[in-house]
């Protein structure tokens, strides 16, 4: 299994959103790098849900339901292969993490997050997903 972080910002896809519609495309990508990262990930595969912008913390638990496949997001369709996966909620984590607490622990100085922060996709290993569960007091 591998670690994803995926990040939204709330006013364009929330957390609150995907619980309500129970699973979504993860589409409209339009970065290198994310879009690789979109096509690594594996069905099953956890990712940490982020809201970026103002917010800039972790908020919930998401699971790949479907490995990539490709993105026929409107405009988009005569470009490079742009990838999509699908998503469901899994649980929110008990206390939202912020980005100022995550630069703050020593063994996630190295994340993504913190090297790559425009990145809207990453990977994070399993011992950064464990310590950010910690953090947010919660359980896969």
């Amino acid at each position: 299994m591998n670690y994803w972080i995926l990040k939204s910002e709330p006013a364009a896809y929330a957390w609150d959103t995907l619980v309500r519609e129970k699973k979504t495309p993860w589409n409209g990508v339009r970065n290198y790098q994310a879009r690789n990262n979109l096509a690594a990930m594996k069905m099953g595969d956890l990712a940490l849900f982020y809201h970026s912008g103002a917010e800039r913390r972790v908020v919930g638990i998401a699971r790949v339901v479907r490995a990539a496949y490709p993105d026929h997001t409107p405009g988009y369709a005569d470009g490079p292969s742009w990838v999509m996966v699908d998503v469901e909620p899994v649980k929110p984590l008990v206390t939202p993490v912020t980005l100022s607490i995550i630069k703050e622990v020593p063994a996630l100085a190295q994340t993504k997050l913190v090297r790559q922060a425009r990145l809207s996709v990453s990977p994070v290993t399993k011992k950064e997903f464990e310590i950010i569960l910690k953090l947010g007091r919660t359980r896969a």
